[in-house]
């Protein structure tokens, strides 16, 4: 097996599944899980890992910018009692259910958010 077809991942060659790596006492074989085919390993096959990026999350109520043109009220803040807070309603449920109203303490120094 020369290096640029080596490869970690085989597949069947009359199904298509990916072979399943199976250990015998003198041996190492790749098993189709389907069907009967066998490849047997003869030298040993160079493998490694592929370090991935993880994709960024977004944000799902739109992050910082859903607060940017929100409207206040009077609700008492649960952590400083401020008076104020921001308040924005999002339709979160089946139609039929209310709408959930998210807050956010208008506090600077807060910041608090909570939920109704």
């Amino acid at each position: 097996m020369s290096k640029s077809t080596a490869s970690s991942i085989k597949f069947c060659i009359h199904c298509g599944n990916i072979l399943q790596v199976s250990y015998h006492i003198q041996a190492v074989q790749f098993k189709c899980t389907t069907c009967p085919y066998i490849y047997n390993v003869k030298e040993a096959m160079r493998c490694g890992r592929l370090k991935i990026k993880p994709k960024e999350i977004d944000h799902v109520m739109g992050g910082a910018a859903a607060w940017e043109n929100v409207d206040t009220t009077e609700e008492k803040c649960p952590k400083c009692e401020h008076p104020r807070a921001y308040f924005m309603q999002i339709q979160t449920r089946s139609a039929d259910e209310p709408m959930t109203t998210f807050y956010k303490c208008c506090n600077i120094k807060c910041g608090f958010r909570w939920r109704e």
